[in-house]
């Protein structure tokens, strides 16, 4: 499940110029939406690329025939005159807007904003979400948030949006009944908090893989091949690196070039990747040839523990080289290998730690991410496919 930050920056957030400085913060640390009103769309715009969601005004009707280039990314309905977030509530409570808007077929409104303040109103988000794309829930204490029943009882008919007010109460949100909310709707000033809430949402998105060792049964050196060297925009850390294999079931951990060399520098944003045929573990549980890369690809950063995270190509370098061949067996016996370039800055991770492949020898156990699974186009399949 892909996870979402969505900040609330709307008129009870403050003037203008408050407002402003919370939506700044937001874009500089990631977040996916910002929550304004109407007013207040084509400001955003003009701060930076991202999503903008505004609640619909007084008038849902004329706002709509009025959209044009500042019309916000989603409209949404629920805040009241009084703008405490009131939403369109049964007839019993309170509460100027209704759900007209949202049931209109013709209507571009497909958000509803619900203010949660007991029971009712949670049976009352309910009904927003049959009807809504977006149902955004939001309470004054979060004991007294329904948000179990609501993800038990919504399902995947609807966005699920829990409003928090801090990096904590957002990690909560994302784990609550194990699926979790699927956003959540932050409500804080602290540059250090939208920052810390945005790291939330991508250790929640992120795959955990389960590694293991796998036996080196040969090691041989052939003539040259078309290396690639993965250069990405971040920097990784010392027991990072990046699965790549010539065989798609199975992929050998290759450490990023984060160790010093009394011959090179080190260059922790790069992954001396192998040749140009192999795959590349990609996010998603994807796969992609060496060959393919280029700036602006995404590729999957993976610690000796299995703990993944993105990374933005930066340059895929190509450049012929000697190569070995290792050729690895795993648990289940079967028969795995790569081409590697035959260099003592290409590390591998063992069951002594970090090792050159230059010193790599048969009868020495290597981490591997192994799947006995097919793959077309880079997808995982069910079909017999034979690697050799």
């Amino acid at each position: 499940m892909t996870r979402s930050v969505w900040l609330k920056a709307d008129d009870e957030v403050g003037d203008w110029e408050v407002r402003k400085q919370r939506i700044t913060a937001g874009l500089e640390a990631g977040v996916d939406w910002v929550l304004v009103d109407q007013r207040d769309v084509e400001r955003v715009r003009e701060l930076g690329a991202v999503n903008v969601a505004a609640f619909a005004g007084e008038d849902v009707h004329v706002m709509e025939a009025e959209a044009d280039a500042t019309e916000a990314d989603v409209t949404v309905v629920g805040k009241d005159a009084e703008g405490d977030g009131s939403v369109d509530l049964p007839p019993d409570f309170s509460g100027s807007a209704d759900l007209s808007a949202l049931r209109r077929e013709d209507s571009d409104v497909s958000a509803g904003y619900v203010h949660i303040r007991g029971p009712d109103y949670e049976t009352f988000a309910e009904e927003v979400a049959t009807d809504a794309e977006y149902t955004i829930v939001v309470g004054e204490d979060w004991r007294i948030i329904p948000l179990e029943n609501l993800i038990a009882r919504i399902g995947e008919e609807t966005t699920l949006i829990a409003g928090v007010r801090d990096a904590a109460e957002a990690q909560t949100a994302y784990e609550t009944l194990e699926l979790g909310a699927d956003a959540v709707l932050l409500d804080s000033d602290d540059p250090d908090e939208i920052r810390k809430t945005v790291e939330v949402r991508d250790e929640a998105g992120r795959e955990q893989l389960s590694l293991q060792w796998a036996t080196v049964t040969e090691i041989e050196q052939t003539g040259p091949a078309d290396r690639v060297c993965i250069d990405t925009g971040s920097l990784m850390d010392d027991d990072e690196g990046m699965l790549v294999g010539s065989l798609a079931r199975g992929l050998f951990f290759v450490h990023a070039e984060t160790a010093e060399s009394p011959y090179v520098d080190s260059r922790p944003f790069r992954v001396n990747a192998g040749a140009v045929h192999a795959y590349v573990r990609a996010p998603g549980s994807e796969t992609n040839y060496l060959s393919e890369l280029s700036s602006g690809d995404e590729v999957q950063v993976v610690d000796t523990d299995g703990n993944t995270r993105e990374a933005i190509v930066g340059r895929s370098k190509i450049e012929q080289r000697p190569m070995f061949r290792v050729q690895a067996e795993t648990e289940d016996g079967d028969r795995i290998e790569t081409l590697l370039q035959n260099a003592e800055t290409i590390k591998i991770h063992t069951r002594d730690g970090r090792r050159a492949v230059t010193d790599l020898g048969a009868g020495d156990e290597l981490l591997v991410y192994y799947e006995n699974t097919a793959r077309h186009f880079g997808e995982a399949v069910e079909e017999s496919i034979i690697e050799k």
